[in-house]
């Protein structure tokens, strides 16, 4: 685990202060390798990552603080950078939550003709726009360099070479200006962002929807998040890309909120489309069965129609075919929610709390369903605004402020390791149904002895 790394190299500096860099990241590479090596779900290519596996984040040893520490007896600031996939973003955040400044810079436009991101041209977008970003981010907030508290960025998970463009930035400004460094796992920033603007206790239950995630998160503090269901395939934002593509329909923004547009002007109830895995129990999400049998659907409406692949369908069928799969897709997130909560109830407390969390949570349909489904079954919804839920600057450097809060800090490295498959732990706490029936068994057994 992260913590036992971090040890790890703190040890190989105090042993060997003489040892290069490269040197250095090569014993941390070496230490990393044997590390639990993590489970995988059956699945495609998104399958659910399962395990403590390589870097999975634990901040519940001893405080490491390997770059220093703000100064927390006062107010400071923090500048976030992210860069895990096609935003390049920043901001700063004073450690009482207030966001001082905040800039991204989309990519829609560089990736929208290929229809999917492009690592190879999100790096050099990246590159392009880093140091402006930055530098609105600061303006926004009145603040040079020399002002701000602490740095921190994304290192991971992601893609690769697009972390590294965030990571080596804040790294070579941290070590500019003598500022702590601190890592942010993007996951995890993705849910303590909900904890910004909302009074939220831990623990708590996070569903993070997002173009490349869809999970369901047990999150018990900094460093203490575990996965109770995951995607076995497509995740939910994947799906409504690949489904606004079927459908013919782009937009500035994305294809998701263009099936959203297009959904608000359709029947939901006029195209018959299965719910996924409606028979199994569990917490993982599919969405490959879903988006084929859309496909199935618009090849029938356009025999139907006698048009040709080329041809476009009728707007009121795209509108009635893109709100069918809308609805069919948030039930089985509803589905899924019902099972989590029930798996988690002992340890919710008596005021159990959601937070829907990821890009997707923008969208409105999904919002006001599940809020209608955490209703129902007792739970209290939390839901950063819309400009919080994508990619953004403001969680990296929020994530930063609840890991200083701990007393951690990383070591200063303009060719800090980045992260690319970066694991939560699997929740492994038993289910209650489970409970119930041991329990009862073994209350039939005392009454057979008897």
């Amino acid at each position: 685990m992260r913590s036992a790394i971090m040890l790890f190299a703190a040890a190989a500096r105090a042993l060997c202060p003489r040892v290069t860099q490269p040197a250095r990241r090569s014993i941390i590479r070496a230490a990393k390798s044997k590390v639990n090596k993590p489970r995988y779900a059956t699945g495609m290519a998104k399958a659910v990552y399962r395990g403590e596996g390589l870097g999975a984040p634990s901040y519940d040893s001893a405080p490491i603080a390997l770059s220093g520490l703000p100064d927390t007896t006062k107010p400071y600031a923090v500048l976030g950078i992210e860069t895990s996939c096609d935003d390049t973003a920043a901001a700063v955040v004073r450690s009482d939550g207030t966001i001082l400044g905040e800039s991204v810079a989309s990519q829609h436009e560089v990736h929208a003709k290929y229809g999917g991101i492009v690592p190879g041209l999100a790096k050099e977008a990246h590159e392009l726009a880093i140091d402006a970003v930055v530098d609105e981010a600061l303006q926004q907030a009145h603040l040079t360099m020399s002002d701000v508290g602490a740095v921190a960025a994304t290192v991971g998970p992601g893609l690769e070479i697009c972390l590294r463009v965030g990571a080596r930035k804040a790294a070579h400004l941290a070590s500019k200006y003598q500022k702590p460094f601190l890592h942010c796992h993007h996951l995890e920033a993705h849910c303590l962002v909900a904890r910004l603007q909302t009074e939220l206790e831990f623990p708590y239950l996070a569903l993070l929807v997002s173009g490349g995630h869809c999970q369901l998160l047990w999150v018990q503090g900094v460093g203490d998040c575990s996965v109770l269901g995951g995607t076995l395939d497509d995740a939910l934002g994947e799906a409504y890309d690949k489904a606004a593509r079927m459908l013919q329909l782009s937009s500035a923004t994305g294809g998701g909120p263009a099936l959203e547009r297009a959904a608000l002007r359709g029947n939901a109830t006029a195209v018959d489309l299965p719910v996924p895995m409606k028979k199994r129990k569990d917490c993982d999400f599919s969405y490959a069965g879903l988006k084929n049998a859309l496909r199935g659907r618009v090849a029938e409406k356009r025999i139907e129609r006698g048009l040709s692949d080329e041809d476009t369908l009728p707007d009121q069928d795209v509108y009635d075919l893109a709100a069918s799969f809308q609805s069919v897709a948030i039930e089985h997130v509803e589905d899924r929610l019902r099972v989590a909560f029930k798996r988690v109830v002992g340890e919710a407390g008596a005021s159990p709390t959601l937070a829907l969390v990821g890009g997707v949570a923008a969208n409105a349909e999904l919002r006001r369903r599940v809020a209608s489904v955490a209703s129902q079954a007792g739970w209290r919804l939390v839901v950063p605004p819309p400009r919080l839920c994508t990619d953004n600057g403001v969680m990296v450097a929020w994530a930063a402020v609840e890991k200083a809060s701990l007393g951690f800090s990383d070591e200063i490295d303009e060719e800090v390791e980045v992260i690319p498959r970066w694991p939560f732990r699997e929740h492994s706490a038993p289910e209650p149904v489970k409970i119930a029936v041991k329990l009862a068994s073994k209350a039939e057994r005392a009454t057979a002895a008897a």
